[in-house]
């Protein structure tokens, strides 16, 4: 009951100072249905959307009261004024002192500065010296860590001030200070390049290939216009935009074909268009609002040294009022009795836990940087080393986020030099904007095609519109023929052509043999590939010089060419040393589940069930819970459904990492584990992912996750090394306590050699780690660091006792004179067991044979041990009320260590058997 009472207390605490997220026990599910409810685009924001689409342009003018020739500047300055800059309002960054608060409010540090001020308010300024500086050492490290890492996140910033082309009526300063800078004739059309952030809704623009799309917008003209909006869906290969909306799906936002996005950007082509929203109220503004709204999601690094701390919170709080009633009521001074329970609760409390676990992550950190990945969060780099499950978006990571061309077949499906060539022939001579499939023919071919191409030279063409879905360009051939050579939509092709070519013969295109090339075709489209058509009609030259759309007819299909966007070459390297290190990879992406079956074939990932977004929104939560389990590979994916698997991973027991770049990556990143990005991401990605990779080679997460399980290893080694002494330690002092007529040891003893074991423990994050630490997933198991305290601290105990008998019987030191040398004696056992226990316990094998520490913990034992044995042997040890020992304690002295070390290494073995070792 006063177990509960105290909590309720201590929660009132926290959150009145809004530090429950880093005492939190466990991650809260209620996260996890929050994350599955309702967290979409605002209904108004899609209605509005829908609406633009199917409204007449003329209409809409209206609505936005504007034209096509712009808006005057006078009321662009009035609409700017009432809703602001277009600029997406994201994170705002912790201030120093903000993030110095932050790095400084965990439960040790928070718990070791109440211990000193206890005990300056008692009346022991070196106690309070001792423990403050432990404290403010362990909170400067992390912050300049954090502060250094953070400043160079930001340098990646990739979204700078983008320029936009706008019509707008040439009044006012403003605009006529942009006419003098630019002195271009757009500017007497009324056309003006301006930072977009200045941008308004109403604003009439010109896009064109290359250019970002700055905002929401409904498009007036279109000519071969080509959008990537891989950033908003995953989806690799751009999509057509029109002036009018050509489908009748008006259910899914993405898909309507007359609106343009902020964020995406153009491929080819060009269009005018009217602004409909900027700012945070476009589609991407709503979705980073969203994102960085929300509370960021405790980790599994932080609800594990939450719950260890707990654990020693609460052991520390059962045998410190013990120790201070058995001193107080066996020896009468209660304020002796309550000052060396301090000391004991001090001795506890693992004070240099928050240093070794912040100089442990900055080394991991350090280690990373030099592989070319930024950390931005320490807590990461542990959670790398948890993690079991890593989800990955494909567009971009996976893949090379590039298309290529990967086949060029004839009718029957073999390799055809000849349908390269055309194909080459059409590509290089079309004059409009070259979109991502005419510069992957370009690319694609050898010098003896381009070679080949010399002997051609181009007499006309049929530009390209989506009514027909192919172009035309005529060339003249070297047998002095006109050739026309087209390409385009399978289907639209089989309509123009009569003949189709088989082994260099025009073969009569029979209905049988159309139906057999679409089945051929759909095979293609099965296996992630997208495939266009070419053909060829030739006609001698002096009979026409004009062609058009009418002398497409009577074709003789040559051929297919097929493209994709490639797996990177260290995917499935990658994918392949991430299943060694137990680390299982689920694939979740935006994109159309046979292109996404196809890459995942390629690196050898299971790929015979792929589960798409829609499937998801029919199942049941038990249903979805199984699925997650089950299947590695999720397609058709929107934002929402990437970050409810991920919190559904997390609430299955999982520690996961989530790899993206896009916009709708975002939610998954913040939600996960562990959010990795690239420095080539949208903002809203890189501002919610803990590590930024410089470079996209996948490669470096096997590296990561090494790292990530050493230092781990070495933080726990800390914890365990720490617990199981520090509980020897109280059990001794228990035991001594209660039949020695004096304190065992003075609260400034127990300072000193804490002090001294602490600073010693400086090096355990440049320990060695052995291989087979290395090989499975880490993560906190505070029941199994409860049962290893209790397992191996009394085994201190027994050879404290035994020292107990030696300075009582052999040396005398039973009266209150002689207690110095009874405290000496115990200090140098006590501080020697303690330093040469890192020894025992860093490895389950055995230490110096099998597994050597590193030479910094070789030379900070040797020079702990020494300054051990110095103290109350040198001139100090008046200051310290230490006094010198007799020779002969040191004929015993490495007796007691060698039986020391063979028990430990015994009950190590049993130990090992029985539970494992971490």
């Amino acid at each position: 009951m006063m177990r509960n009472l105290w909590e309720q207390l201590f929660s009132r605490f926290l959150k009145k100072f809004h530090l429950t997220r880093y005492f939190s026990k466990s991650a809260s599910l209620k996260e996890l249905h929050q994350s599955s409810h309702a967290q979409h685009i605002g209904k108004q924001l899609t209605e509005q959307l829908t609406h633009a689409s199917s409204t007449p342009i003329a209409r809409l003018l209206q609505e936005k009261q504007t034209q096509l020739s712009g808006l005057d500047e006078s009321e662009v300055e009035i609409r700017q004024q009432r809703n602001g800059l277009n600029e997406i309002h994201t994170e705002k960054p912790l201030t120093w002192w903000q993030h110095l608060w932050y790095c400084y409010k965990n439960p040790f540090n928070i718990l070791l500065t109440l211990l000193a001020c206890i005990s300056a308010y008692t009346g022991d300024p070196k106690g309070t010296l001792i423990i403050s500086m432990m404290v403010i050492l362990s909170t400067i490290l992390r912050f300049w860590q954090e502060s250094k890492s953070n400043k160079a996140a930001d340098t990646l910033k990739s979204m700078v001030s983008n320029q936009a082309a706008v019509y707008r009526n040439n009044s006012g300063d403003k605009l006529a200070q942009y006419a003098l800078e630019q002195l271009n004739s757009s500017a007497a059309h009324n056309i003006f390049d301006i930072p977009t952030k200045y941008l308004v809704s109403g604003d009439i623009i010109k896009l064109s290939a290359g250019d970002l799309i700055p905002a929401d917008c409904r498009i007036i003209e279109a000519k071969d216009l080509f959008v990537s909006q891989a950033a908003m869906t995953g989806e690799s290969m751009p999509v057509e935009k029109f002036a009018q909306h050509q489908s009748d799906n008006i259910s899914n936002t993405m898909a309507l074909d007359n609106i343009v996005f902020m964020g995406t950007s153009i491929v080819s082509g060009t269009a005018t268009a009217l602004v409909l929203n900027i700012g945070n109220k476009t589609y991407f503004g709503a979705l980073a609002h969203r994102v960085t709204t929300q509370d960021q999601v405790a980790t599994s690094f932080q609800v594990g040294v939450n719950r260890v701390s707990w654990l020693l919170i609460r052991f520390m709080m059962v045998m410190t009022p013990i120790v201070l009633f058995i001193n107080g009521f066996t020896k009468g001074d209660w304020t002796e009795a309550a000052l060396f329970a301090l000391s004991i609760a001090v001795g506890l409390t693992p004070e240099m836990l928050p240093m070794i676990v912040t100089s442990t992550l900055a080394k991991g950190a350090v280690f990373l940087s030099r592989k070319k990945v930024i950390v931005k969060r320490l807590d990461a780099i542990q959670n790398f080393g948890a993690m079991d499950v890593l989800c990955t978006d494909k567009t971009g990571t996976l893949t090379q986020d590039k298309i290529i061309l990967s086949k060029h077949l004839d009718v029957l499906g073999n390799t055809s030099a000849h349908v390269l060539l055309l194909a080459y022939l059409n590509s290089y001579y079309q004059t409009g904007l070259k979109n991502l499939l005419d510069l992957a023919i370009l690319e694609h071919v050898d010098q003896d095609i381009k070679t080949e191409r010399l002997h051609y030279s181009k007499l006309d063409e049929i530009p390209f519109d989506f009514d027909r879905r192919r172009m035309s360009v005529v060339v003249k051939t070297p047998q002095a023929q006109s050739q026309i050579i087209t390409k385009g939509a399978v289907e639209e092709m089989l309509n123009i052509c009569t003949h189709v070519e088989i082994n260099n013969e025009r073969t009569e295109l029979t209905q049988a043999l159309k139906q057999t090339i679409l089945q051929n075709s759909q095979s293609y489209n099965k296996d992630g590939l997208r495939v266009i058509a070419i053909g060829y009609k030739n006609a001698p030259v002096t009979e026409q010089s004009i062609f058009s759309i009418q002398d497409e007819n009577n074709l003789t299909l040559s051929g297919f060419l097929t493209f994709l966007d490639p797996p990177k070459d260290s995917s499935a390297k990658a994918i392949q040393a991430l299943h060694n290190y137990g680390v299982e990879v689920k694939v979740l992406t935006g994109d159309n589940e046979f292109v996404t079956q196809k890459v995942c074939q390629d690196i050898n990932l299971p790929h015979e069930h792929i589960v798409l977004g829609e499937e998801i929104d029919q199942m049941s939560d038990d249903e979805f819970k199984h699925a997650v389990e089950k299947h590695n590979i999720f397609a058709k994916l929107n934002p929402m459904h990437k970050e409810r698997i991920v919190m559904q991973l997390k609430a299955n027991n999982h520690v996961v990492g989530f790899l993206g770049d896009g916009i709708n990556d975002a939610a998954a990143l913040r939600s996960a584990d562990i959010g990795i990005s690239v420095d080539s991401a949208v903002d809203i990605a890189k501002e919610s992912a803990d590590l930024i990779l410089l470079e996209k080679s996948l490669m470096v997460l096997e590296q990561g996750v090494i790292e990530g399980r050493r230092t781990f290893a070495n933080i726990l080694k800390y914890i365990k090394m720490t617990a199981s002494s520090n509980f020897g330690n109280v059990f001794s002092v228990l035991v001594a306590s209660a039949f020695i007529p004096f304190l065992p040891m003075l609260p400034i003893h127990l300072l000193i050699q804490n002090l001294i074991y602490d600073v010693s423990q400086t090096a355990v994050p440049f320990d060695n780690v052995d291989e087979e630490i290395l090989q499975k997933p880490q993560r906190w198991e505070p029941e199994s660091i409860g049962r290893f305290m209790i397992f191996f601290g009394p085994i201190s105990s027994i050879f404290d006792i035994i020292t107990f008998l030696l300075m009582w019987f052999v040396f005398k030191a039973n009266t209150p004179e002689h207690q110095t040398l009874f405290q000496s004696g115990w200090f140098v056992v006590g501080l020697l067991t303690q330093t040469l226990i890192v020894h025992m316990i860093r490895t389950p094998k055995i230490p110096f044979i099998q597994s050597r520490a590193s030479l910094p913990v070789m030379v900070m034992t040797v020079l702990a041990v020494s300054i051990g044995i110095f103290l109350p042997m040198g001139p100090l040890a008046n200051y310290f009320q230490l006094q010198a020992l007799p020779v002969t304690y040191f004929i015993y002295l490495p007796v007691i260590l060698l039986a020391y070390m063979g028990l430990t290494q015994l009950m190590k073995t049993i130990y090992v058997k029985r539970y494992g070792w971490q």
